[in-house]
């Protein structure tokens, strides 16, 4: 059986981002899964995938001593297994895999670009992300990003030849499981339960943001608005799923006060499964500043919830504007509060997004569609 190595920066990444497609896979090639060890968590995706993992430290910061040592334990890894492709994931994975796959002359080194930390960075810093970009994709053999907005941004930069980008299938990683977020998989009482466990009336229009609570995800903006929204109406409620992540990138001291003091936030922190929350939601707010092709938005639309989403990469091609969502400027907190208010006063607005939300989704990024698309690329460079 040819082999498949797929690497990432850190295991959530591995496990998560590809969660099902590397124990679909290795019914057709041999995997072997590669990312830092993440205490047990590398051995949890080994158990759940039913895959063979390869601990490797690296860091999602510029430490390039560090990220020396990960390219040569990589080389060696590479050189002793000699798989036929190397398919990495997240920045610096993709930068010292496919430099080490290169150096170890593995026939096909594949990178997915998930989004683009770099384009909000500025000066030298900026330049010099823009050379590591470079050398990434100069060093692979194909690079799919995972949209086709982001293709276009990628040819725009010039950061590679047109003739080496591809988008497997229509978008995303990894698709959505539609059969696993499926509010049909939740009653009205059980629903109801679980609102009220968590401060919420029977009557609260919810509003909800799932993710990590950060500048780059549009929180200081978001918070603004539902603070202005939240005088207005008192049965609005905001409901955040996610952790902080205040050592990479924190959001203002005053966005998490308000957080933090505001009684119709609700902060549920980090939490392994998000569909319950989506259930007693009417509306995600997605106010990102980059993405690659997000994977909340897929599934608070195949859970029937329209979503208000920025105008960047991946969200505008997941929502179409006044189809299955509203599409807003980034950074803009007037016409997030505008919006905000519309979906609670325009119940006709409210319930024609609505209506189409799922059926979108399942017709284009159901799991198993995307899975087979990257199989028959695999299939392609392997014959």
């Amino acid at each position: 059986m040819k082999k498949i190595i797929r690497v990432t920066t850190v295991p959530i990444s591995l496990g998560g981002l590809l969660q099902g497609q590397l124990k679909f896979m290795s019914k057709h090639y041999h995997i072997i899964g590669i990312s830092s060890k993440g205490g047990d968590t590398l051995g949890e995706v080994s158990e759940k995938e039913g895959i063979e993992v390869i601990p490797v430290e690296m860091t999602r910061k510029i430490t390039p001593f560090q990220d020396l040592k990960s390219l040569y334990q990589l080389y060696k890894i590479f050189k002793k297994e000699k798989p036929e492709i190397v398919h990495s994931h997240t920045p610096k994975a993709g930068t010292v895999s496919m430099l080490a796959a290169k150096l170890a002359r593995v026939p096909h080194r594949l990178h997915t670009i998930a989004g683009l930390p770099l384009l909000e960075a500025q000066g030298p810093k900026r330049k010099l992300l823009d050379i590591v970009e470079k050398i990434t994709y100069s060093c692979a053999t194909m690079i799919y990003p995972n949209s086709f907005v982001l293709k276009d941004i990628i040819i725009n930069n010039a950061y590679t030849t047109p003739t080496k980008l591809k988008v497997i299938a229509k978008g995303s990683s990894n698709g959505i499981d539609t059969s696993h977020f499926d509010p049909a998989l939740y009653s009205s009482k059980e629903n109801l339960v679980f609102k009220l466990k968590h401060g919420i009336d029977e009557s609260d229009f919810v509003f909800i943001y799932v993710g990590r609570l950060v500048t780059d995800k549009g929180i200081n903006e978001l918070i603004n608005s539902f603070t202005l929204l939240s005088k207005e109406y008192k049965n609005a409620k905001l409901l955040l799923v996610g952790p902080y992540e205040k050592e990479l990138d924190p959001i203002m001291p005053e966005t998490e006060i308000e957080i933090n003091t505001n009684p119709n936030i609700i902060a549920a922190g980090w939490q392994n499964d998000v569909r319950p929350f989506f259930a007693i939601s009417d509306v995600l707010t997605f106010a990102s500043y980059r993405e690659g092709f997000p994977n909340v938005v897929m599934q608070a639309g195949s859970m029937g919830l329209p979503s208000i989403v920025t105008d960047i990469n991946g969200c505008n091609e997941i929502i179409e504007h006044m189809e299955n969502g509203i599409i807003i400027p980034p950074k803009d907190r007037d016409s997030l509060y505008t919006h905000m208010k519309r979906m609670i006063e325009d119940k006709a607005l409210f319930s024609r997004l609505s209506e189409k939300t799922r059926s979108m989704i399942i017709e284009r990024y159901e799991r198993k569609y995307v899975w087979d698309c990257l199989l028959e690329e695999y299939k392609t460079l392997t014959k």
